[in-house]
């Protein structure tokens, strides 16, 4: 390089000269290094590009989980961060907003499905409603007939609201009703059907009026909201068709639980229509399952309603309630399998008809034959006068025959062994029958009788007879094994019934044979596997356990599964007094006299201290006056003799549970 000096004046400047190839070759240098700078700043970029989209990525990622843990209908609270991009945090609250009303939607339509009733039913919606909008006032009619009717309405204040029927041929209505979106009514009195003002309030500015429809489109009923605000210009408006979709899963819910309330109301008229064909079965057991109902509810509220004393801790669910309402009115409704005439077998030898009738009239036939041997004696030439003594005495002698027979028929006092030997005398006497006893029988009778011999006529029999054909046998379908599934603990007599003469009126105590008082008895039974093969829904099943154990006792000798005191629930011991202190006041049986007062509560007292009755239950129906107020409804003026339950109470039982 050479350096040279130039001409310039009084100063001069040194110039370096390069040569050319060295001047590109430094000119390649720079721009290589040059090169270097945009990679390097590139280079440089990445982490911070990388660090910033972290930055930004991190909600997005976090509102995917969201909105996946919102499609899994998993809301539980997780805040968003915020964002620096305002359009992220716009559709962040977005999300936030969806969960919550999501939420709040299921929410509120678990909350609709779980009411039991519709009244409440009704409250929830018109709540969940009002909070929604949210509204001041509200009101909720639902179709009756040609009109729609007033079911609920209410102010910010819980307070109720009056409201008027509105008469569907209403124009303004009409009009709504047709719309296919809920119709926004201005406060204007001239615009609002006068049974709607009461919802109108100085800060109400708009009336929002939402059909309630079914899938079918029928017209179920009207939910109506009073706004402070204008729909048209707050974020209310929003909520319309959020309101929308509430309303048309409340119709849905309503219908339900209307038509679940229907069938309540069906079942329970059945209950009570096969209760009343019970009763009307017999005329001497009219109404006793329509009073016995009565008394166990009566019972059970008592005890419900103890604060005190043993039954402090008890108390009744709805679904109690209902188990009792059933069981106490189907408690008989085995009686149905049972003969009417076992039922109201008022005497021994009555069956479908009183058959004292025909000893009567052989006892007629026997006179008869003594007056044919008086008049046949004087023929002959005998006696006249010890004839006639003999006639009369005869005939005095049947008299008075028949007349202990007819008492023995009657069952009202207790036999002891000298008048089962009287009867087992008159019974040896022997009448002439000379017509076929098979004559006039139908074909299932004829075939019953096939495998009795008939004897040749004419033939003497017993007064009183037992005959062969008086001995009904068992079939197969009538047996009862011992490992019966129901757990029936029962003696069941070899007969299905028996129907001598003879035996019926030497049953010692009543009416009923042994066979008749198991048939009697059977009727519990029936009960039980009757309602056992109902399909009753699970908080109905203890039905048949209620309902069964009216002739259960304490001490475990009742029937018919020998259960003890800690064996049965308090609801099937409450039946048992009721069914007891009914039977021992009713009126209207046939085979005793109704009891007053004072003797029922005397037996029940004596019955809860032998272990029969719950004694602690029987002192609650004591004290809770439950007797005096039956008295009052049912019983004749002359049964009413006690005033004071004090002296009927039980004493301490060794019986206790």
């Amino acid at each position: 390089m050479a350096v040279s000096a130039l001409p310039g004046g009084s100063r001069q400047q040194l110039v370096m000269v390069m040569p050319e190839h060295e001047l590109f070759a430094a000119g390649r240098e720079v721009a290589e290094r040059a090169a270097w700078i945009p990679l390097l700043i590139l280079l440089l970029m990445l982490p911070l590009g990388w660090l910033l989209s972290r930055l930004l990525s991190q909600p997005l990622r976090q509102l995917v989980a969201a909105s996946g843990r919102i499609q899994s209908l998993d809301f539980s609270d997780s805040s968003l961060p915020p964002s620096p991009v305002r359009e992220l945090n716009e559709l962040m609250a977005a999300s936030e907003a969806m969960k919550v009303t999501i939420r709040d939607f299921i929410g509120l339509s678990r909350d609709m499905v779980a009411e039991n009733a519709l009244e409440q039913l009704l409250g929830t919606v018109l709540q969940s409603t009002m909070h929604a909008l949210p509204a001041q006032r509200g009101g909720l009619w639902l179709m009756d007939g040609a009109q729609l009717a007033p079911s609920i309405s209410r102010d910010e204040h819980e307070q109720p609201l009056q409201l008027g029927k509105l008469p569907l041929d209403d124009a303004l209505l009409l009009d709504t009703l047709a719309a296919s979106a809920p119709q926004q009514i201005a406060a204007n009195p001239a615009l609002i059907p006068v049974e709607m003002r009461s919802l109108l309030g100085e800060d109400t500015r708009q009336l929002i009026l939402l059909p309630l429809r079914l899938e079918s489109q029928e017209l179920l009923g009207l939910l109506v909201l009073a706004s402070s605000e204008s729909i048209a210009h707050t974020q209310s408006g929003h909520r319309i068709h959020y309101l929308q979709a509430l309303v048309g899963f409340a119709a849905i819910a309503i219908d339900n639980r209307r038509l679940a309330s229907a069938l309540q109301q069906l079942m329970n008229a059945l209950v009570e229509l096969i209760a009343g064909a019970i009763d009307a079965k017999s005329p001497y057991t009219g109404g006793h399952c329509q009073r016995v109902p009565e008394l166990a509810q009566a019972l059970a509220e008592a005890a419900h309603q103890s604060q005190q004393g043993p039954f402090a801790g008890f108390r009744l669910s709805a679904a109690d309630r209902e188990a009792l309402y059933i069981a106490s009115w189907l408690h008989d409704c085995g009686k149905v399998t049972t003969p009417e005439y076992v039922v109201d077998k008022a005497t021994k030898l009555e069956t479908l008809y009183d058959r004292i009738h025909e000893i009567r009239m052989r006892f007629e036939l026997l006179k008869r034959d003594a007056d044919v041997a008086y008049w046949q004696g004087l023929a002959a030439g005998e006696d006249a006068a010890l004839l006639k003594e003999q006639c009369e005495r005869q005939k005095a002698q049947l008299d008075d025959d028949f007349a202990f027979v007819a008492r023995c028929n009657l069952g009202g006092e207790f036999m002891d062994d000298a008048d089962l030997a009287r009867l087992q005398q008159i019974a040896a006497r022997r009448w002439t029958r000379t017509l076929d006893d098979r004559l006039g029988l139908g074909p299932m009778e004829r075939a019953r009788l096939a495998g009795i011999a008939v004897p040749s006529l004419p033939v003497e029999e017993n007064l009183l007879a037992d005959k062969p054909e008086h001995r009904i046998a068992r079939s197969g379908a009538d047996t009862l094994p011992a490992d019966n599934r129901w757990g029936f603990k029962v003696k069941v007599p070899e007969l299905r019934y028996h129907k001598g003469e003879l035996t019926n009126l030497s049953v010692r105590r009543g009416t009923l044979t042994e066979e008749e008082r198991y048939k009697i008895n059977a009727h519990i039974t029936e009960t039980i596997k009757m309602l056992h093969a109902l399909p009753f829904p699970a908080h109905l099943a203890h039905v048949p356990e209620i309902a069964g154990g009216h002739h259960e006792r304490i001490d475990g000798k009742g029937y018919p599964r020998g259960l003890r005191g800690e064996d049965m629930s308090v609801l099937a011991r409450v039946m048992a007094i009721a069914d007891v202190f009914e039977a021992l006041t009713a009126a209207d049986r046939p085979y005793k006299p109704a009891k007053p007062l004072s003797e029922a509560l005397q037996i029940m007292r004596k019955m809860a201290e032998d272990g029969h009755l719950d004694p602690e239950l029987y002192q609650l129906f004591l004290d809770s006056g439950i007797w005096r107020h039956y008295a009052g409804r049912y019983l004749a003026a002359a049964q009413a003799d006690v005033a004071d339950s004090h002296a009927y109470r039980p004493r301490q039982s060794l019986h206790q549970h």
